[in-house]
């Protein structure tokens, strides 16, 4: 098997993206349901040192709260890269991490997933 070919046609391009961006990492520091909200902080609406292109494009998408999940399906990213990158950012200063109104049985309320859903729906 030629490598070069595997990764020339994108085969395995997918495989190598996701553990590239997140620097060989699988897991966040924080606890990110897909529901949590996050927005960008003043720190994180300045040029940082240290970002790289995709940190500094969550923070321009998260100047208006997403969620977990709507960062995900914009950045066309898996759930998990999402959720390692955004801890990352969280642990950085560069975004907040909004918790959740819960509703009955410790769950997300109704309106937060409708709003998720709908934002969802959009893309």
């Amino acid at each position: 098997m030629h490598w070069g070919t595997a990764l020339d046609d994108g085969g395995a391009a997918g495989l190598v993206r996701p553990y590239f961006r997140t620097h060989g990492r699988t897991r966040p520091t924080r606890d990110l349901p897909v529901e949590t909200l996050v927005s960008t902080t003043a720190r994180g609406r300045a040029v940082v040192r240290g970002s790289s292109q995709e940190e500094s494009e969550i923070c321009v998408l998260c100047r208006t709260s997403q969620s977990v999940a709507e960062v995900a399906a914009r950045r066309r990213i898996p759930l998990g890269v999402a959720r390692v990158l955004l801890s990352d950012l969280a642990d950085r200063g560069l975004v907040a991490v909004h918790t959740a109104k819960m509703g009955a049985g410790n769950r997300p309320s109704v309106d937060l997933m409708k709003r998720i859903l709908y934002g969802l729906s959009r893309l």
